[in-house]
C-alpha cells in the first residue's frame, strides 16, 4: 500500500529525514471510501505534526482513530452535552434537476437567500423548483446571483469545462526581505468555514498567536466558531472603515492567511505581492476553491460543491444518486496542508530570509485525493471517540471538542487557550 506522506511532504519542502519522527497506529481504514481516505488524511495531519515540531527532535504519533475523529471533528461538538446543532443548511443537499443532479449550498443566510431568488419560490418549493430546471442553466445563475451550487459530473466532464487542477501546493519567493528573528509567531486570520479556520487552529497548537478577523455583518454558524476558534482570539473589524488598524496588524504580523475567492481581499491591499513590498519578510498563505486561474478561479465553493463538480459525489453515489466523502476530507486535509506550508516557509523566512507565498485549493486537493491509488471499501473501525475528545470550561458552559489529532512524545496534543469565543476579542498583538 503505497504511503503518500513522503512525497506530499517533499512537495511542501520539508527534508526526508523528518519522516522518520512519525509513527502511525490504528486501523489501515477508519474511514469508508471508494478513496484512500484514512491514508490520504494521515498524510497531511502527519506532515502538520512534522513541522510543527521541526528542529525539536521529537517524536510524534498518530492514531488513524483520533485521526477519523479530527477529521470530522465538527460532528463532536457538545456545550453541556449537548449538540449545537449542524452547520448544513436543510436546502443543502443533492437535488435532481431536469437533466441530472445538482449540490446546492444554502448554510449561510446570504447564500440561502440568493438561491431562492433564483429559483423564485419557497424553501419548502426548491426540490421542485430545481426539477424543472436544467444543471448548468441553474448553476449559473446561482453563480451570477451570489449563490452556490454545481452540477454533479464527471471528473472528466470537469476538467473539460474548468481545465486541468491546480498543483496539491504552489510555493513562490515574492522578493527579498532580510531574514527575521525566531520567536512566537503572530498570524493573522482571514479565514472563514473550515479549511482555512483548520490550518490556523492547528498553527495555534504549536504555539502562535492567532487572531481571526470577521466582518462585523457577517456572523459565523455557531458550530464552526465553537469546532475552529480553539486557541484563537477572535474580534471583528470592516476592512472597509479600517484600514489603519489592518495595517498596523499587518505590521506586526509574521504570517497571513486568506480563505477567500482570488482577489477578493485585493481592495483591501491584501494581495500578496503588495503585501510582500509593504512588509518584507511576511509569510502569506492563500486558500481558494478552485485554484487562482482558470475558468472557474473565481466562483465561490465549498467542500461539498467541489466534490459534486469534480467527480467525488458520483463515485461516492450508489448508481443511484450522488454520494460523499465519510468526512469533509478536502476542507480539513487542505487545512493541515496550509498549517504544514506556513511552518515550513516560515522556517525558510528564519534562515533564508524573503518573502513567502504559498497557495493551496480544494480542488487542488481534491485532485491529489483522486490520484492516489484507490482501495476496496471497508467497513469503517473508527471506535469509541472519547479517548479524542476534551473539554473546556467557557462562560456558557462546559464545551467538549475533538482534540487536535497526534501525540507530541507519547503526551496527546490539546488545544491551548482561549476556548473558543466569535468577536469578543480586541484587534491587538499579544506582547511577545
Amino acid at each position: 500500500m503505497t504511503d503518500p506522506l513522503p512525497s506530499l511532504w517533499a512537495a511542501a519542502g520539508g527534508a526526508p529525514g523528518e519522516l522518520d519522527r512519525l509513527s502511525l497506529t490504528g486501523p489501515a481504514a477508519t474511514l469508508a471510501s471508494t478513496f484512500p481516505v484514512t491514508r490520504a488524511g494521515a498524510a497531511a495531519v502527519g506532515a502538520g505534526l512534522l513541522a510543527g515540531t521541526l528542529g525539536t527532535g521529537a517524536r510524534v504519533g498518530l492514531d488513524t482513530r483520533g485521526l477519523a475523529v479530527a477529521l470530522r471533528s465538527e460532528r463532536y461538538v457538545r456545550l453541556d452535552g449537548q449538540p449545537l446543532g449542524s452547520p448544513f443548511d436543510a436546502l443543502s443537499a443533492f437535488h435532481r434537476t431536469a437533466d441530472g443532479w445538482l449540490r446546492l449550498h444554502a448554510n449561510y443566510p446570504w447564500h440561502r437567500a440568493a438561491a431562492l431568488h433564483v429559483l423564485g419560490c419557497t424553501a419548502e418549493e426548491v426540490p421542485a423548483a430545481i426539477a424543472e430546471r436544467p444543471g448548468l442553466e441553474l448553476e449559473d445563475a446561482l453563480y451570477e446571483a451570489g449563490g452556490i451550487g454545481a452540477v454533479v459530473r464527471t471528473e472528466d466532464a470537469f476538467r473539460a469545462v474548468a481545465g486541468p487542477p491546480p498543483a496539491l501546493l504552489e510555493h513562490r519567493v515574492l522578493g527579498d526581505a532580510p531574514a527575521r528573528p525566531v520567536r512566537r509567531p503572530r498570524v493573522l486570520d482571514l479565514t472563514r468555514v473550515i479549511a482555512g479556520p483548520v490550518a490556523t487552529r492547528t498553527l495555534a497548537v504549536h504555539g502562535a498567536d492567532v487572531l481571526r478577523l470577521d466582518a462585523p455583518d457577517r456572523p459565523e454558524i455557531p458550530l464552526q466558531a465553537a469546532d475552529t476558534l480553539p486557541g484563537k482570539r477572535s474580534a471583528l473589524l470592516d476592512l472597509r472603515a479600517g484600514p489603519a488598524e489592518l495595517e498596523r496588524l499587518l505590521a506586526g504580523a509574521d504570517v497571513v492567511v486568506t480563505g477567500y475567492r482570488p482577489g477578493a481581499l485585493d481592495r483591501f491591499g491584501l494581495a500578496p505581492e503588495e503585501l510582500a513590498q509593504r512588509h518584507p519578510g511576511l509569510v502569506t498563505v492563500t486558500l481558494s476553491a478552485w485554484g487562482h486561474r482558470g475558468p472557474w478561479a473565481h466562483r465561490r465553493g465549498f467542500d461539498s460543491i467541489v466534490q459534486a463538480a469534480c467527480g467525488i459525489a458520483l463515485a461516492e453515489g450508489d448508481g443511484d444518486r450522488p454520494g460523499a466523502l465519510p468526512a469533509q476530507v478536502l476542507d480539513h486535509a487542505t487545512g493541515y496542508l496550509a498549517a504544514t506550508a506556513a511552518l515550513l516557509a516560515l522556517t525558510r523566512q528564519h534562515t533564508e530570509g524573503g518573502s513567502h507565498h504559498v497557495r493551496l485549493s480544494l480542488v487542488g486537493t481534491a485532485a491529489w485525493l483522486q490520484g492516489l491509488p484507490r482501495e476496496e471499501a471497508a467497513p469503517a473501525q473508527d471506535g469509541d471517540p472519547a479517548p479524542y475528545l476534551q473539554e473546556l470550561d467557557t462562560p456558557g458552559g462546559v464545551l467538549t471538542l475533538a482534540r487536535p489529532p497526534g501525540t507530541l512524545d507519547g503526551r496527546p496534543l490539546a488545544w491551548p487557550p482561549p476556548a473558543p469565543s466569535f468577536g469578543t476579542a480586541t484587534p491587538e498583538w499579544l506582547s511577545r
